[in-house]
């Protein structure tokens, strides 16, 4: 059985994989100059002459909030999609929760490119034809689950439809079929731990992909995910905007696997916006090299990462983002001088066996300062008489990783709300 799903492509030198992308990046760049009125605006007095992949770095960044505003002006889906109608195939939302949705659609070429990148990622978890796959990711406008459903069907998988949520569905086809492989959400993963626990169930499982929030790459989570589940974890990651699930953990879970012949990959300064030098963290922008219907370069994902260009120890020699999604740029918490992400508390929480997967991190703001920050969790069932040893023992934990000690608070087991989407781990309102 071959070791890659594309080899010719996951294997190329380093040298080999630059030229690709600078042959790639120029034809885009020129491109997006002729036929967009938002980019040609954009880049108003650049010189377009890119003789080195460095040389994106004067182009301007693009956001998140550019585009909704784009999109607003120029409906239906701003003055950057490209391809001609008769070409577009799906359309397919942001998955943010505010504001008006960043729209995205896929030509059928671009449908290709990323049922085929995602079938590489599938085939890196050790995934092969005729395996047995439960797809809890999202259907519909929400970009994961097709992509994934895409791609299953290219490399030969039986695939069982179920998409998020509808636990009870999850648990019958898993006793019917006996699947190999789950992708979904990390907190669904841990929620349908539960649910096997509770009814007393049995898991087939050997593998499961987490995408769509951080956490799999959090040491604590991963051990909890592979340890309920009875698998090997794999972090999944992915951006309506740029493509659902173009980098992924390979089986050596050595960090996120990149799709570099389709993707460039920089990490800058969150202010400046300036590059940082390899290896330090920084927030990942990227650019489109292929996409045909809504090519976005240097957008500001706002993900926190650090990335390596080594190659793996499983051979391919796409860049990896080591430790995966590190967090989020608005995440970040400052409480009494100290800086923490939610990802630190999350390794924390998870690492008590005594606690559920559940926790929320609740911020009280006044005058544009943080006043309070209470860290909410929920004591297993079997626990509840351990809760004043728990807390002691929790805030202690807390202090030394974060550098500041946060308020703990216990609620009642199951009360805090479950998800197959998203999960919201940091809730800020204003102070009385």
């Amino acid at each position: 059985m071959p070791a890659y799903f594309e080899p010719e492509v996951e294997t190329l030198s380093r040298h080999q994989l630059e030229e690709l992308q600078l042959g790639r990046l120029q034809a885009q760049v020129e491109r997006l100059y002729r036929e967009s009125p938002f980019f040609r605006e954009k880049w108003q007095g650049l010189s377009l002459d890119l003789k080195a992949l460095e040389d994106l770095a004067r182009f301007p960044v693009v956001t998140n909030d550019e585009l909704r505003e784009e999109q607003r002006l120029h409906p239906p889906l701003g003055r950057y999609t490209v391809a001609p109608r008769e070409a577009w195939q799906e359309y397919h939302p942001s998955s943010g929760t505010t504001g008006y949705p960043v729209g995205t659609v896929w030509s059928r070429q671009d449908t290709e490119n990323i049922a085929s990148v995602t079938a590489r990622t599938l085939f890196g978890f050790g995934l092969r034809p005729g395996d047995v796959l439960l797809n809890g990711f999202s259907y519909g406008l929400w970009v994961a689950g097709m992509a994934v459903h895409y791609a299953a069907t290219k490399l030969g998988l039986f695939v069982l439809p179920v998409g998020s949520g509808q636990t009870e569905r999850h648990l019958e086809l898993m006793a019917r079929f006996r699947p190999k492989a789950l992708t979904a959400t990390p907190s669904f993963g841990l929620y349908l731990a539960e649910a096997l626990q509770e009814r007393g169930l049995q898991s087939s499982l050997r593998l499961g992909a987490f995408g769509g929030e951080a956490g799999t790459e959090n040491p604590a989570t991963r051990r909890r995910l592979e340890e309920a589940l009875g698998i090997r974890a794999y972090d999944y990651y992915g951006l309506a905007e740029m493509g659902p699930t173009f980098a992924a953990e390979c089986e050596m879970q050595a960090g996120l696997h990149f799709a570099e012949d389709h993707y460039l990959v920089e990490v800058v300064d969150p202010i400046s916006k300036e590059p940082l030098p390899e290896g330090q963290m920084g927030v990942l922008v990227l650019t489109h090299l292929t996409r045909e219907a809504t090519p976005l370069v240097r957008y500001f994902t706002g993900d926190l990462a650090r990335i390596t260009k080594e190659p793996c120890p499983c051979g391919r020699t796409h860049l990896r983002a080591v430790g995966g999604i590190l967090g989020r740029v608005d995440d970040l918490v400052v409480y009494r001088g100290a800086k923490f992400y939610p990802g630190q508390v999350e390794e924390v929480v998870r690492s008590f066996p005594e606690l559920s997967s559940e926790y929320r991190i609740e911020v009280v703001e006044e005058g544009g300062m943080v006043r309070r920050v209470t860290v909410v969790v929920e004591a297993r069932a079997e626990a509840q008489g351990q809760v004043e040893g728990l807390a002691n023992a929790l805030k202690q934990r807390l202090r030394e990783a974060l550098a500041v000690t946060p308020e703990v608070r216990f609620e009642a087991p199951g009360t805090l709300e479950r998800t197959a989407f998203k999960a919201k781990r940091v809730v800020r309102r204003a102070g009385a």
